[in-house]
């Protein structure tokens, strides 16, 4: 027996029954997941309440980068939880280190943070700054980009879905194409490193749409909702080249991006970038609800005192886990195992892809990546039907996966962080194994 075991078809007897308990009295308007309720997870294993095992490709949406229930970051919750679960904004000793570390962690011109309690939040907290600082209204953002579901945050955003049907959104947003090589169209993504056909269409555009307020930009190291997107190398740094010629704001989307996924702390480090104002959440907790937004100390002197506050934001027990995450991160090296593991795992998803007539584009860098289906590798039209039954038949077979992209059709990698070689070389050979018997 490998380290999966499920035991018939899903869901299973107890599975099924809390599922229909469930959707008696919850909303049923989540995306589409495997019919499986979890009950516990270890490292990159799951098992749910029939006792089926799983390897885990999500990590509970990219945030368990240190491992389902870390038994150090479990005690340190633990502990904290039975001291004080919540102070509002007065100080806390756990607060007061996070704070700290968080501080050290980060690349040393971000000098300041702040906690708040999701992605989101820390989306609109940045939007505000930028507004603040600049006395500026209008934000760039980029097609297919994800910043979260409240309102400033979806106006942001370049994907239909979270503002369909909700009238007018925020005004002030102009969006401009993310570069996607897989998918080009417009040929933004030839040119590079100077991506001077990209920059002249973006001066344009600008000068079309814009009202002259323009505040700054907030864009995502890749774009994972649409699809898991890479831009080009080098059009990062040079769209921080092109805010700073126009003495705008460059605000660095790492909350999913963060915290080890692409094999470095940061992101932003694969290309030295210096954001004015990073946004934090998911792996910053690794479970634990917590979210922070980090920025240059002037950048937070635009703010007056009671000018920006969490009800929920660096409570002690979010707190402890921040701290013990950092613990785990620094202690067993996880960003340096994100970047090894990711490469020996994408090599063989690439020979998956050699095999597959479906798979048209393996892509990603450490342990987060894009699994892009189509129904035929020349004219890369997208297959979403395909992405459904593949979820529950890699389910039924022990490896738990979603699916993302602007057309449905990009299935994620993005395992905790601690998945060992072993877990990789099993999950691998189930979703190979899947695929041969999978048809249009």
């Amino acid at each position: 027996m490998g380290i999966t075991h499920v035991k018939g078809p899903l869901p299973g007897p107890e599975s099924k029954k809390l599922l229909d308990r469930w959707h008696r009295v919850e909303a049923d308007v989540v995306g589409f997941q495997a019919p499986v309720v979890w009950k516990s997870g270890r490292g990159a294993v799951v098992t749910d309440v029939d006792g089926n095992t799983y390897i885990d490709w999500t990590a509970g949406v990219l945030v368990a980068n240190v491992g389902h229930c870390h038994p150090h970051l479990v005690e340190a919750v633990q502990k904290a939880s039975a001291e004080l679960i919540n102070n509002y904004e007065c100080a806390n000793e756990y607060r007061v280190v996070a704070a700290e570390r968080l501080v050290a962690a980060l690349p040393d011109h971000l000098d300041r943070c702040f906690f708040l309690t999701t992605g989101s939040e820390s989306v609109e907290a940045a939007l505000r700054l930028m507004r603040r600082k600049t006395g500026r209204f209008e934000i760039l953002s980029f097609h297919g980009g994800f910043h979260g579901r409240t309102f400033a945050a979806l106006a942001a955003g370049g994907l239909p879905g979270p503002k369909r049907q909700y009238g007018p959104t925020l005004p002030g947003i102009i969006r401009a194409p993310f570069p996607n090589p897989y998918r080009d169209p417009l040929g933004l993504c030839r040119g590079a490193p100077d991506f001077e056909h990209y920059f002249n269409y973006l001066d344009e555009l600008v000068l079309c749409n814009s009202t002259g307020a323009l505040a700054g930009a907030i864009v995502e190291p890749y774009q994972g909702a649409s699809g898991f997107v890479f831009p080009p190398k080098g059009w990062l740094s040079r769209l921080e080249r092109w805010l700073r010629d126009r003495d705008m704001l460059y605000t660095l989307d790492e909350v999913q991006s963060s915290y080890g996924r692409t094999g470095t702390m940061w992101a932003l480090e694969h290309e030295n970038l210096t954001p004015d104002i990073v946004v934090i959440g998911k792996g910053i907790g690794s479970g634990v609800p917590v979210a922070a937004v980090a920025a240059r100390s002037e950048i937070f002197a635009c703010l007056k005192k009671g000018e920006m506050s969490s009800t929920l934001g660096g409570n002690p027990v979010a707190s402890a886990g921040a701290i013990a995450v950092l613990d785990i991160m620094e202690k067993e090296k996880l960003a340096e195992q994100s970047a090894k593991l990711g490469a020996y795992m994408k090599s063989k998803l690439q020979a998956v892809a050699r095999r597959c007539p479906y798979l048209g584009d393996v892509r990603g860098m450490g342990l987060v990546m894009g699994l892009e289906f189509v129904k035929d590798k020349k004219t890369r039209e997208p297959a979403p039907e395909l992405i459904r039954p593949l979820i529950e038949e890699c389910a039924n077979q022990g490896l738990l996966i979603g699916a993302v992209g602007m057309y449905g059709n990009v299935i994620r990698v993005a395992p905790p962080l601690v998945i060992t070689r072993a877990e990789i070389d099993e999950s691998v050979t189930i979703l190979d194994n899947v695929l041969a018997g999978l048809k249009l």
